[in-house]
């Protein structure tokens, strides 16, 4: 896999105070039980436009945002990117084919923004689980909401408009708006930056009238 680009010493985290909150106040985890979980754990910084993952790499970790915002993307055979995820703070974001099935990525894992991760091995989620029942409870509960907002955006992909597909995406990521460029959000709704300008105005118009 090749070497991913570190802006910081790769020593284990001293302040995990993000992913471990997120695992006390989230999840629901006891406090010496985070404490334990996140003890081990590598916290990396990286820059805007970093790349984490690259197609062909094989993903050894999923990436938890504390801070920051990451997206996954494909490119298809003409070059073109395929946005598949965003992920801003307290989101998990992963090839799950890779890292599960050590098959070569097909996908890229890129910072939008300066981010600070936490690198969550394979391994990790067992022993959290086998550490806290709670946290077992909560991974399957997360693995098959996961499905079921993937299944949702096949579904928009293939028959929903594009405003419905819109109107999709800021229920997902209401906070993102104006912290992703328009051209990746039309990516990610697989229509042209001039159709999502469109949908942006008569949106807009429609509210004016109600108002």
């Amino acid at each position: 896999m090749q070497k991913i680009p570190i802006h910081s010493s790769e020593e284990k985290i001293q302040n995990h105070s993000g992913f471990k909150a997120y695992l006390t106040e989230t999840v629901g985890i006891a406090e010496a039980d985070a404490e334990l979980l996140t003890s081990q754990l590598q916290h990396k910084n990286f820059k805007k436009g970093d790349i984490l993952l690259r197609e062909g790499d094989i993903c050894k970790h999923s990436f938890f945002v504390q801070k920051g915002l990451l997206r996954s993307y494909m490119l298809d055979e003409d070059g073109k990117e395929h946005v598949i995820q965003f992920a801003p703070e307290n989101w998990f974001i992963v090839d799950r084919s890779s890292v599960y099935f050590n098959d070569p990525s097909e996908s890229y894992i890129e910072a939008i923004e300066d981010s600070e991760t936490v690198f969550i091995a394979e391994d990790f989620m067992c022993h959290a689980a086998a550490v806290s029942p709670v946290f077992g409870k909560f991974n399957d509960k997360l693995l098959h909401n996961h499905i079921r907002q993937m299944q949702k955006r096949i579904n928009l992909l293939l028959g929903a408009t594009a405003e419905k597909r819109y109107l999709s995406f800021i229920e997902m990521y209401p906070d993102l708006l104006l912290r992703v460029p328009q051209w990746m959000i039309a990516s990610y709704l697989g229509i042209t930056p001039e159709s999502l300008s469109r949908v942006r105005k008569e949106l807009a118009q429609k509210n004016f009238k109600t108002n």
